[in-house]
């Protein structure tokens, strides 16, 4: 019977060193995992936020690129019939090009004194398109590569690296352009509005129609919405660097000596 509770309480104890191995290999499995799942998420908010970036880079160029708008007034001659003094004008916005025709007064004879619009504010809108245009191409690489090629992206540390610096370069494009462009469309605002146009007829002519700036005004905010994108995506780019990494692995090896 003796020996019998010594085999019985031998057989325990190798039973209890088994599961005590089983339940620290599991411990070391799963801190081991933490890492890869924390990655793993971190690549798809990455991927997630090319595509965003992508997409508000589209809206951002589209919606200045293809601005087309017009603005009316009425002449205001004696003894004759009101006419539509209209004014085109567009994308890229040099306004000296475009030119609108003013009826004469006390005339016999339908003349007409052309006029110009007043200001160049080309420098700022196609500096915005530009910026947008080229967003966006490089999101369409980086997507590529990172879908496709993403072992190539990830043999060496130069590329989360350059992909760090190119996306910083692209937020403070974002931010000076938005700016930049944000400023042109308060001038263009003020040289297409035609109560600042009404004294060039003689008598003053009649404010009509109005241009349409609602597709402008989206275009700064999709401006400024990619500036906090792009300024956004730094820090998940970042954490796929050298320089995050190291601290990243101490203070792993911190929790596992301590434990």
């Amino acid at each position: 019977m003796n020996e019998r509770g010594a085999e019985y309480e031998e057989l325990r104890h190798i039973e209890n060193q088994t599961a005590a191995r089983g339940v620290q290999s599991n411990a070391i499995h799963l801190k081991q995992r933490r890492p890869l799942t924390s990655a793993c998420r971190c690549e798809f908010w990455h991927e997630r936020e090319h595509h965003v970036q992508a997409l508000f880079a589209i809206f951002a160029f589209a919606t200045t690129g293809g601005y087309v708008g017009s603005l009316t007034m009425s002449s205001n001659c004696p003894d004759q019939p009101q006419q539509d003094i209209t004014a085109d004008f567009g994308y890229p916005f040099r306004l000296a090009t475009n030119t609108y025709s003013i009826p004469i007064c006390n005339t016999s004879q339908a003349s007409f004194n052309v006029v110009h619009l007043r200001g160049d504010f080309s420098s700022s809108a196609e500096f915005f398109v530009s910026v947008g245009v080229f967003a966006f191409l490089y999101c369409t690489f980086t997507l590529v590569l990172y879908l496709g090629y993403q072992h190539v992206y990830r043999e060496t540390t130069k590329g989360p690296i350059v992909d760090l610096v190119v996306t910083g370069i692209f937020a403070f494009l974002w931010l000076v352009s938005s700016s930049a462009w944000g400023k042109g469309l308060t001038d263009v605002k003020y040289a297409t509005n035609p109560d600042t146009l009404l004294d060039h007829c003689s008598p003053k002519c009649v404010a009509k129609m109005y241009p349409t700036m609602g597709r402008l005004n989206s275009s700064v905010v999709f401006g400024f919405l990619n500036l906090i994108l792009w300024a956004g995506n730094c820090w998940f780019i970042f954490k796929e660097t050298p320089f995050h990494k190291p601290a990243q692995a101490s203070s792993n090896m911190e929790q596992g000596g301590s434990s």
